[in-house]
């Protein structure tokens, strides 16, 4: 039975036993002792190697049981060892690659970096391994406010932040937010090579047919034409006329416009200020709210945000995040505060996505990510320099560069789907992840982590990459 003294000096009185465990020498001994381990074990991963031949044909049992039981065979033969350093990566056949797509952005600290790991520790103590609509936790509050202070510093009036599991929920409740406060309004406005995600409205959001197959749709869409680097002031003026010609068209209709900063799956095509203005600012006068995706560009240019790069915080309403925050979030004003329960999730993130991602932000930070000067701008430049200088030595294989900061592409040979497939798996097959996006042309990109990327490991990944370029001429010339 609990005292009622009030001179009861029992210490847990004051203190919370979350707290003391949290804080309980064995479990710092506990996170002591893996960081020492990990560092031992990391030391054997730090650079590219070929698979153990005793390790192949459990490594092929073990694909062929994941292709039976996905009812498709992966898009590459990668099943991980568990074990990464940094940039590298471990697979269970025993083969070490050099990671430059990480998940398609999502490990912005490479693999098993130590503060993640104790992040994911700290959250393994959590209560539950879970935070939803009942269920939060401090790390939610903490998580919420850091991206609403992030997206908010340089101006954008964006209050509130929704955690969310996928960056497709995150869309999706941004397409509800805006549907929900321009009702009746039903269409959208997007750009050619929008993608947004797998749901049914965010697929039917996204500009690639095949995503929607046997899909009914579910959301109309008119589409503009995106920037062109090599003509910025005609498709600006392309784009322009097509937004007056859809507005006129359907007068009152539109209940946002959704636009990539920097198109990600369409292809790496950047965004500028005087584009987006121009079209921004004719959306503004028609009351039209609009709805930055930053799923996949967000922390990786000299901004924590794209639409803060460029310089549209005043035209920001709506703004999703995803993939290298860990936990998704959907951020939106005061005005777009929903007055009906559309949004609830049973899950808003796991416990160690949310405490990972809190780790994230703090090294993007501290890292000196962001900035005019910062690492994602240099180490961005430098590797958009070492591929126009392989370019000029394989004119026909390899054109570009495109992208921005740690959002790095090329265009392989014709831009096919196929010759582009065909260099991702010899650069697979060489030790360099790289990952398709766009469609004519097709295009590989590269996602750096941005926490732990140097210039040594950019200069592998170019190596690396120049020795493909090699091998996929040879096989071109063979072919022809």
């Amino acid at each position: 039975m609990a005292s009622s003294n009030p001179s009861s000096t029992d210490p847990t009185e004051n203190t919370l036993v979350g707290n003391a465990l949290r804080n309980d020498p064995r479990v710092a001994e506990a996170r002591k002792l893996i960081s020492e381990a990990i560092a031992d074990h990391a030391s054997k991963v730090t650079s590219v190697c070929d698979a153990k031949p005793n390790l192949q044909a459990d490594y092929q049992s073990m694909l062929d049981r994941l292709t039976t039981m996905r009812g498709a065979p992966p898009i590459w033969p990668y099943l991980s060892s568990g074990m990464g350093n940094g940039p590298f990566v471990e697979l269970a056949d025993g083969s070490i690659k050099l990671d430059f797509i990480c998940g398609i952005g999502v490990h912005g600290c490479g693999h098993l970096q130590n503060d993640m790991v104790q992040a994911a520790i700290n959250a393994a103590l959590e209560d539950t391994v879970m935070q939803g609509n009942l269920q939060q936790n401090p790390a939610s509050l903490r998580m919420g406010e850091r991206l609403v202070e992030l997206a908010s510093e340089t101006g954008a009036k964006l209050d509130h932040c929704l955690l969310s599991t996928s960056g497709a929920m995150a869309n999706e409740n941004a397409l509800k937010l805006a549907f929900h406060h321009k009702t009746p309004a039903d269409r959208i406005i997007a750009f050619d090579n929008a993608f947004a995600g797998r749901t049914l409205a965010t697929a039917a959001l996204t500009d690639k047919a095949a995503y929607r197959t046997g899909l009914p749709v579910t959301i109309d869409v008119d589409y503009l034409p995106f920037r062109s680097s090599s003509n910025p002031h005609r498709s600006q003026r392309w784009a322009v006329d097509e937004l007056h010609r859809i507005l006129k068209r359907h007068p009152g209709k539109h209940a946002a416009f959704w636009a990539e900063p920097i198109a990600g799956e369409g292809g790496y095509y950047e965004g500028s200020q005087e584009f987006f203005r121009a079209l921004c600012e004719p959306l503004r006068e028609a009351g039209i709210p609009i709805i930055f995706d930053e799923v996949q560009s967000f922390s990786r240019t000299s901004k924590p945000f794209a639409f803060q790069h460029l310089g549209l915080e005043e035209f920001a309403d709506i703004v999703t995040v995803g993939k290298i925050t860990q936990v998704c979030g959907t951020l939106y004003g005061k005005s777009f505060n929903p007055t009906g329960p559309i949004l609830s999730q049973t899950f808003t993130g796991a416990s160690s996505s949310i405490a990972t991602g809190l780790s994230m932000l703090d090294q993007l930070e501290s890292r000196g990510c962001f900035g005019s000067d910062g690492t994602n701008m240099e180490l961005g430049e430098y590797f958009q320099h070492g591929l126009e200088k392989l370019s000029q030595l394989y004119p026909k294989l390899l054109t570009g560069p495109f992208g921005c900061g740690m959002m790095v592409a090329f265009t392989p040979g014709d831009g096919s789907f196929d010759q582009a497939k065909q260099l991702m798996s010899i650069m697979y097959d060489t030790g360099l992840l790289g990952f398709v996006c766009g469609a004519a042309p097709t295009r590989i990109r590269f996602l750096p982590p941005p926490v732990v990327t140097t210039k040594t490991h950019i200069d592998l990944a170019l190596a690396l990459l120049e020795e493909s370029l090699k091998r996929f001429q040879q096989t071109q010339s063979a072919d022809g």
